[in-house]
């Protein structure tokens, strides 16, 4: 299987980290961003992640994709999933992009690895957020509106190996939320969560981002 992917995405990484927690090797593709044609090609459309099957079919849809490797083997999800994590994980995501992607130009990322692309996901983003500089600015005052969420979580997280005890879809969608959070120098997870967050993402083999 090969995943078309971007470093800096969350839908990605869900894919990413399933695969990794049941040792399923996936080719990963990273595609430059301003490379339309590649997404467009196969599924007629630009969008990512794109998860091409062993039989060269395309899948849309992230968590379509973990199911789909989930089915593979022996189940790893075998945990029970808690709607107060799936509410958690929407908090966590209507805040964090004001703090992720503006740095995400900054870390000298493989989707950005040419001028074009750079600047490809420049012109994309800022018609959607203001200026980076400004939300760079706000970094604290969004840090601010996250802890009071991170704090929430730290208080239901049950073990180190799994938000809800076992291993659940809760993790696949909370870890890599976390991961995209990490990036945000002077952002500190609460203890729970920074256990959390390491075990896992040593589970999987990948490192963090890198911090900024």
């Amino acid at each position: 299987m090969k995943l078309l992917m971007f470093e800096h995405c969350s839908l990605c990484f869900r894919v990413r980290m399933i695969a990794a927690l049941k040792g399923i090797p996936l080719e990963e593709q990273v595609v430059l961003d301003d490379d339309s044609e590649a997404m467009i090609s196969l599924v007629g459309k630009r969008v990512i992640p794109i998860l091409v099957r062993d039989d060269g079919t395309p899948m849309l849809e992230s968590m379509d994709m973990v199911d789909h490797i989930e089915r593979m083997g022996d189940p790893v999800l075998t945990g029970p999933e808690q709607p107060e994590i799936s509410d958690l994980c929407a908090r966590i995501l209507k805040i964090t992009p004001y703090l992720t992607m503006p740095r995400y130009p900054l870390l000298d990322l493989p989707e950005m690895a040419t001028i074009a692309a750079h600047d490809h996901y420049l012109v994309r983003k800022l018609k959607v957020y203001e200026d980076f500089v400004a939300l760079r600015a706000r970094t604290r005052e969004f840090i601010s509106e996250l802890m009071p969420v991170l704090e929430d979580l730290d208080g239901r997280i049950e073990s180190p190996d799994a938000v809800n005890g076992t291993l659940s879809k809760d993790d696949i969608r909370l870890l890599p939320l976390l991961r995209s959070a990490a990036v945000v120098k002077g952002l500190t997870f609460p203890p729970r969560v920074t256990d959390y967050f390491e075990t896992l993402m040593a589970r999987t083999g990948f490192k963090p981002l890198p911090v900024i």
